[in-house]
């Protein structure tokens, strides 16, 4: 697949320049340009991420971070099956635990959310780190919403994260959350506090926050770019009937002067 010539390998990661140091450095470079392209392409065409991660996986696949790659571009593209597959070969590469909450997401997206509550009950969500953990908890309940246990899905989202004042990265994806299982249960008080809470914590616009809350208020948006489609249309209008009756008149005269 193409490599545009601004991307040279070097804006990967120092850890993985590490890793990728076990390679012939041409070969490295190569790996090194494709997960570049995995990382710029996963989230605007994640197709086109996936085609570089298979490249970086044929060229490097007992690298980890080759193979943490091409989970994760595989899981943006809802291959759930294969970035399993894919996030398990890295922790055994690795031994890190870092993998396991989207691993156990991957089991929901197979349709095993059973197997999604055994993993966060597992002694490996004890070696995740806050962020992990919360992730973990947030995987957790949408388990529960896939077996229909509303309640239990609220319940588990409930956590000194959720009530602290404090806005960390993962605070906005928290509180929203526990918004959506709230109005699912059709708490709709609550879940619009919580949903306005998201807002406050949502600094980068990571969620639609303010427009589920904007919903729940009865605001509907307009969008400029049809209004103004809307009045070139009419502006239009305007002027072919403008000119249909100068035509009329013209005809008119005409027939006056005959």
């Amino acid at each position: 697949m193409p490599i545009p010539e601004d991307v040279t390998g070097e804006e990967i990661d120092k850890d993985v320049r590490q890793e990728l140091q076990s390679l012939p450095k041409t070969l490295a470079e190569d790996v090194a340009k494709n997960l570049v392209m995995v990382a710029r392409l996963i989230d605007e065409a994640p197709e086109s991420a996936y085609g570089y991660s298979r490249v970086a996986l044929r060229l490097a696949s007992r690298v980890a971070a080759v193979r943490e790659a091409a989970g994760f571009a595989a899981y943006a593209n809802q291959k759930y099956g294969e970035a399993l597959a894919e996030f398990r070969a890295a922790r055994r590469m690795t031994g890190n635990v870092d993998l396991w909450p989207v691993m156990a997401d991957c089991e929901r997206g197979l349709g095993r959310p059973e197997k999604t509550l055994d993993m966060a009950g597992a002694p490996e969500v004890q070696k995740l780190d806050k962020a992990g953990q919360v992730e973990m908890r947030l995987v957790a309940a949408g388990a529960r919403r896939d077996m229909g246990q509303l309640d239990a899905a609220i319940v588990t989202l409930q956590s000194p994260e959720l009530a602290a004042n404090s806005v960390q990265p993962w605070t906005a994806r928290l509180r929203y959350a526990y918004a959506d299982a709230l109005l699912a249960a059709g708490r709709e008080a609550e879940a619009r506090e919580w949903f306005a809470k998201a807002v406050e914590a949502d600094r980068d616009g990571s969620t639609d926050a303010s427009d589920r809350l904007a919903e729940l208020d009865g605001v509907e948006f307009t969008d400029a770019l049809d209004e103004s489609t809307e009045a070139d249309e009419s502006t239009e209008a305007d002027e072919e009937r403008e000119d249909r009756e100068d035509r009329e008149d013209r005809a008119d005269r005409v027939d006056d002067k005959d």
